[in-house]
């Protein structure tokens, strides 16, 4: 299991690895959202390894049957390993190449609500949650954290359908493999 773990989560990680750098370099003078649509679309692209390395694991380890549980725990630690990939990634980048992040998304935030038509108090308000918001970003816990969490509701539903998706109970193998009269 752990081979295969390893293998697709890697693979995933190396995928949303790529097309964030890849993303930073093309949108920079982007607009966040544009970026953003990019990054999500890559990440659903590279948690498909999740359901290929299931369905790998239930074919070649668990001889063709796998229930919903053990689906599940593969996808999700397939899907930890790339989420790990992508922190690791991110933390290089941020603090290395990109540390004007930050203040990029802060500005970002701040205009979108002027853009919502909020009142000056909302935006002061915005502002002054942005400028704390980057005390905290600024460590190195609590970027990698963050970052952690943004892949993470698609790998749990990608490792959850995958779950649904490749389970077979024995009877169910069975059944399927008999003829009807």
């Amino acid at each position: 299991m752990r081979r295969i773990v390893l293998t697709f989560g890697l693979i995933a990680g190396a995928i949303m690895s790529a097309m964030l750098v890849i993303t930073l370099v093309l949108f920079r003078d982007v607009e966040l959202d544009r970026g953003a649509v990019v990054g999500y679309a890559s990440m659903v692209l590279a948690f498909l390894m999740v359901f290929v390395g299931v369905r790998n694991y239930r074919d070649t380890i668990a001889g063709g049957r796998i229930g919903f549980g053990r689906a599940f725990g593969v996808g999700l630690l397939i899907t930890v390993v790339a989420i790990a990939c992508y922190v690791v990634t991110w933390e290089i980048i941020y603090f290395n190449f990109a540390p004007e992040f930050g203040e990029k998304y802060a500005s970002y935030a701040v205009e979108q609500a002027r853009r919502a038509g909020a009142d000056s108090a909302a935006i002061a308000r915005t502002q002054q949650e942005m400028d704390a918001f980057l005390v905290r970003y600024r460590n190195p816990l609590f970027n990698a954290a963050i970052t952690f969490l943004e892949p993470l509701p698609i790998g749990l539903l990608f490792a959850l359908v995958t779950g649904w998706l490749t389970s077979r109970r024995r009877g169910s193998a069975a059944a399927a493999a008999s003829p009807t009269p």
